[in-house]
């Protein structure tokens, strides 16, 4: 079997071992992956027994179909901004390689949530990752990157005042992180259709036309989004710590590009 058949066939094993099936948008994502030789990378990335105490959360988080369609591959630069605990730049690291580059990044205004993960982080020694809290509440980078990924977070820009503007703002420079044909993959809690910024700051929800809208208008070209975090039964009402729906709101999943 041919080294892009053999990544082809691992790749679909953990899309299967993740969602029980294969969907349509996830066989397209994995085919381009293979075509770019990331298949074999996030299957091995995935696989890693360095991260076998975060592996349980793979299934919940879809992290083989999220990866699939982030058109993420070999020898990239990312940026995973606002990183949480690190879960995603940690599966970076494996697929980019040791050619690549992950820059996990806070800005200034969310120091505060660094304080425990960024130490954590930084203590793994991982040979290919950046983490850091910047100087600025803007995303900057010294060499434009290929991939901006921010997932649960991207409600968070216009509260406390902020607004609409803040998240021009943040979309712009985006815009300027990223190399021409770079990808940006935005990934929140879905509010309801028409809602636009109301719940962002009460129920930490943003209605995804809203962020459609706002990123094109940014200059990016929306490349399609996929549905393998959707939960239809989630009626968009409750704040996404509500116990009853904690872990399991419907959320979207954008893939955006920036023109070459």
């Amino acid at each position: 079997m041919s080294a892009a058949k053999l990544a082809g066939a691992a790749l679909a094993a953990l899309l299967i071992t993740t969602s029980g099936s294969v969907p349509a948008h996830a066989k397209k994502a994995a085919a381009q992956s293979h075509k770019t030789g990331a298949g074999a990378q996030i299957a091995k990335a995935l696989a890693d027994p360095a991260r076998a105490d975060q592996a349980n959360d793979d299934a919940r988080r879809k992290a083989a179909e999220m990866l699939a369609f982030s058109g993420v591959k070999p020898g990239d630069r990312v940026i995973d901004f606002l990183p949480g605990s690190g879960y995603w730049t940690r599966i970076f690291t494996g697929v980019v390689g040791h050619k690549g580059h992950v820059l996990a990044l806070w800005p200034a205004a969310a120091a505060k949530y660094a304080e425990k993960p960024l130490p954590e982080l930084r203590a793994r020694n991982l040979a290919n990752v950046t983490a850091e809290v910047q100087t600025a509440s803007l995303p900057t980078v010294d060499q434009p990157v290929d991939l901006f990924w921010t997932v649960q977070n991207y409600h968070d820009i216009p509260n406390n005042g902020v607004g609409e503007a803040g998240l021009n703002a943040f979309n712009a420079a985006v815009f300027k992180t990223l190399k021409p044909g770079g990808l940006y993959i935005v990934s929140d809690h879905a509010d309801a259709p028409g809602s636009g910024l109301t719940g962002t700051e009460t129920k930490h929800r943003i209605d995804p036309a809203v962020v459609k809208q706002q990123v094109v208008a940014a200059g990016f070209t929306f490349e399609g989004s996929s549905d393998v975090l959707a939960n239809p039964a989630d009626d968009h009402t409750a704040k996404v710590f509500d116990p009853a729906i904690r872990g399991k709101t419907d959320q979207f999943v954008f893939k955006f590009r920036k023109p070459r």
